[in-house]
């Protein structure tokens, strides 16, 4: 999926994936026949309905793709069919070797032209192509896919299979998922993920998240002398994620986010898991105070240099954790990795 105003285009490019993300509904299921195999070869076509509910005629194993999403990038290369590629935008630039593949320019402000270039026989994007762009492939008969990022995190899984299929390597995609699983359980039980309560129950010490001072204090202890009721215990840190910052508005992941699961998982609490939406006001920001900062490493100093951010006892106590790009805003393989750090860190705050 700047600080607003003043930031770089490619966390503008991260705000809008994230809170297009956060607010479709998700779509049915895709066809379920016939099932393309891993490396059969064939030239026939099947009917697949996306994830905004379009039935496309694609290919049973396609061998020229472009791929309109960062996310379906690193998950194409995550499953060895990197040599399928033929076409991926300029934001699709993990792994490092994606960046050799032909780029095609913008997503939302793609260059059709350069795509016709690659002869594509699918193209798979993410939620970011314009529709009158989806409507134009269309009636050139090139099959265009959405499969889009999803709420929920259990929607990493979904979209591995549902990408693995689409480029004729769903059994490689369903060896991916299970080793993710198991990965995965001996971080954390993902059962145990549930929704937060209604009401707040993060008490700080000086009681700042629960009156709202606009006067908060900011001494090292602030943050450290939590206690925690029904859902979190004492040891559960709060934490914030800086999707934006700055002048033009404060933006994060709510409740309703699979950025919020993955917090979660790792062992915190997010502070704006009860907001739906991606607006987060500044008062709130100081008042709860969190012990963690999670932001992009490209836009870590600035935010630690900025009033009244780096008022915070976060920054002020060196808590903020600097992620790498997509590691923790797409929806890829590498969430699982990033729970392992958060973790790790967060269990020696």
């Amino acid at each position: 999926m700047p600080h607003f105003k003043k930031n770089t285009t490619s966390t503008t490019h991260r705000l809008k994936t994230l809170c297009l993300a956060a607010i479709l509904t998700l779509a049915p299921s895709a066809c379920h026949t016939p099932h393309p195999t891993d490396n059969q070869t064939t030239h026939t076509t099947y009917q697949y309905t996306d994830d905004y509910g379009s039935i496309v005629n694609v290919p049973t194993h396609p061998q020229r793709i472009v791929s309109l999403s960062p996310a379906v990038t690193e998950i194409i290369f995550a499953l060895g069919a990197d040599s399928l590629l033929v076409g991926r935008t300029d934001f699709c630039n993990y792994p490092p070797q994606a960046q050799r593949i032909e780029s095609i320019g913008g997503i939302s402000n793609l260059n059709i032209e350069k795509v016709l270039s690659c002869k594509p026989d699918l193209i798979i994007s993410g939620s970011m192509v314009p529709q009158k762009i989806v409507q134009q492939f269309a009636k050139m008969d090139i099959p265009l896919v959405c499969v889009i990022e999803k709420q929920k995190f259990d929607g990493l899984f979904t979209n591995v299979h549902s990408i693995g299929r689409l480029i004729g390597k769903e059994h490689t995609a369903d060896s991916l998922n299970a080793s993710m699983r198991k990965h995965l359980k001996t971080l954390v039980n993902p059962d145990t993920i549930h929704p937060h309560p209604t009401t707040n129950t993060l008490t700080h010490s000086n009681t700042n998240a629960l009156t709202h001072s606009p006067h908060p204090t900011h001494s090292p202890t602030n943050a450290l002398t939590h206690s925690h009721t029904n859902t979190l215990t004492h040891s559960t840190p709060s934490v914030y994620y800086v999707v934006g910052f700055g002048p033009d508005g404060n933006f994060t992941a709510g409740g309703n986010t699979f950025i919020n699961d993955i917090i979660q998982m790792a062992g915190g609490h997010n502070i704006a898991a009860h907001s739906q939406g991606w607006t987060f006001s500044l008062e709130a920001l100081i008042n709860a105070d969190p012990d963690f900062i999670l932001i992009r490493a490209n836009d870590s100093a600035r935010f630690c240099n900025t009033p009244p951010y780096n008022q915070l006892s976060a920054v002020k106590n060196n808590r903020t954790i600097a992620l790498e790009d997509g590691i923790l805003d797409l929806q890829v393989p590498r969430n699982i990795d990033v729970i392992k750090q958060l973790r790790n860190r967060f269990t020696t705050k």
